[in-house]
C-alpha cells in the first residue's frame, strides 16, 4: 500500500509514476524491473520513491491492486438488470467483460501475464491475495444466486468453484492474448468453455 504522502501528490505526477511503472513492469519481470530506471524515467529522486513506497515490491502490488479494481468495475455493469437472466448468459458476458478489460488495459493484461509466469509462488500468492479474493467474493455471489434461481445443481461448494473460475478468467486472458485472437474467434472461444461450464454445472 503506498504511503500517505503518494496520495498528497498532484494527480499528474502520480499519474506518471504510475504509467512509467507499468511500463518497466511490462517490460520486465518482477526481479529484473528496476526502480533506478523507474524514478529516472519518471523524474523523481530515488529517496522520493521510498517517501512513496516502501519498496518495489509496494508499488508493484499497488498496480495490481489498481488493475483489479479496474476489472471489477468492468464486472459491476454486468450486473446491471442481471436479475432476470440466464445464469450462464450472465456469466459469458462476466468473461466477456474480462476480455474487454484486457483489450482496453493492455498494460495491465501483460503485467499479470508476467507474474503468472513467476516460479516464486509464494510471491504471486502475496501479490495476487487480495484481489483473487474480491474475484472469488464476486463470482460466489453470482453461483450462490444461479442455485437459489434453480438454475445450478445445489450442495455445489460455490466457494471452490469460483476460486476455479477466478483462474480461469486470467487463464482466459493470457491465452487470447498470446493467440491474437481475433473478435470472431474469441466468441467461439467464449461459447465453448460456456458450453463446457454449463454441461458440468447445470441443474
Amino acid at each position: 500500500m503506498p504511503k500517505e504522502t503518494f496520495f498528497n501528490l498532484p494527480t499528474e505526477k502520480r499519474e506518471r509514476i504510475i504509467a512509467v511503472a507499468m511500463q518497466e513492469f511490462k517490460n520486465f519481470e518482477f526481479s529484473q524491473a528496476s526502480i533506478s530506471r523507474i524514478v529516472k524515467e519518471a523524474g523523481i529522486a530515488k529517496g522520493s520513491f521510498y517517501q512513496y513506497f516502501s519498496g518495489k515490491k509496494d508499488l508493484f502490488s499497488h498496480i495490481i491492486d489498481l488493475a483489479a479494481e479496474k476489472k471489477l468495475d468492468y464486472l459491476k455493469d454486468v450486473q446491471i438488470g442481471s436479475e432476470n437472466r440466464d445464469f450462464f448468459e450472465l456469466l459469458r458476458e462476466v468473461y466477456v467483460a474480462g476480455l474487454k478489460f484486457s483489450r482496453d488495459y493492455p498494460e495491465l493484461g501483460e503485467i499479470s501475464d508476467n507474474l503468472m509466469k513467476s516460479k516464486d509462488e509464494k510471491f504471486k500468492e502475496e501479490i495476487l491475495g487480495t484481489s483473487m479474493q474480491k474475484s472469488d467474493a464476486f463470482l460466489t455471489a453470482l453461483l450462490q444466486r444461479g442455485a437459489e434461481q434453480g438454475e445450478l445443481k445445489r450442495g455445489l461448494d460455490f466457494g471452490f468453484i469460483a476460486f476455479i473460475m477466478t483462474r480461469v478468467s486470467i487463464a482466459l486472458g493470457e491465452y487470447v492474448r498470446e493467440k491474437e485472437y481475433s473478435e470472431k474467434n474469441m466468441e467461439k472461444l467464449l461459447g465453448d468453455l460456456i458450453e463446457m461450464l454449463r454441461n458440468g454445472l447445470r441443474a
